[in-house]
């Protein structure tokens, strides 16, 4: 069975298009994703969004993993880069004032324009797949990435289903948002050197 499976050979199956194997990484690091997110304290809307960057980065470099069993550091890694990012950004609304005339953007909070782009072309491809999601689909991810997450028990009272379909629907809303139109032009476009990374790339040479 998939779940037997150790990290390094669930990377492999997933990176060759195993969907269960993929599954199965999603229902057991989804945990530490969110326990990331939740000690960076995000607002909700925040947190959803590096919750759905996190997924989609993978699907981008599963593939490419150097050490498919080092894949919870690089899930811990790269969740906690994307939060610092989102502070880094709030941060940067907070303290610069674009209408006051001498007014500078702090140095410690400038990022690099190309990263800062592609952030926001991932997240609007998130934005947009989420909203392509059945209602029912919205409604449990919603509560599964508020700040803190709500209990099975609460999401089964608020949406009436039963505790033990909420870990397996999970997934498909997951895997139903990793193949909305919008997420996959943006993973096909992250694959191609596209986007606006890519597109600044070739600008360069």
């Amino acid at each position: 069975m998939t779940r037997a499976l150790p990290t390094a050979a669930l990377v492999t199956a997933a990176s060759e298009g195993d969907q269960g194997a993929w599954n199965e990484i999603v229902e057991r690091y989804t945990p530490l994703v969110l326990s990331v997110i939740y000690k960076h304290r995000l607002r909700p809307a925040d947190a959803a969004d590096v919750n759905q960057t996190l997924w989609l980065r993978l699907v981008e470099q599963i593939s490419r993993l150097r050490d498919p069993d080092a894949l919870p550091g690089w899930i811990t890694t790269t969740t906690r880069n994307e939060c610092l990012r989102v502070l880094r950004l709030q941060q940067r609304t907070l303290l610069f004032d674009p209408l006051a005339p001498d007014e500078q953007p702090p140095a410690a909070v400038v990022d690099d324009p190309d990263a800062d782009m592609v952030a926001a072309e991932r997240g609007q491809a998130l934005r947009e797949g989420f909203a392509q999601l059945s209602e029912q689909c919205r409604a449990l991810l919603s509560r599964l990435l508020a700040d803190p997450p709500a209990s099975y028990a609460s999401i089964s009272g608020q949406l009436g289903v039963p505790i033990g379909s909420i870990g397996p629907t999970r997934i498909r809303c997951l895997d139903k948002l990793r193949k909305t139109p919008a997420v996959m032009r943006c993973v096909d476009a992250s694959e191609t050197g596209g986007g606006v990374l890519g597109a600044s790339r070739v600008g360069q040479r």
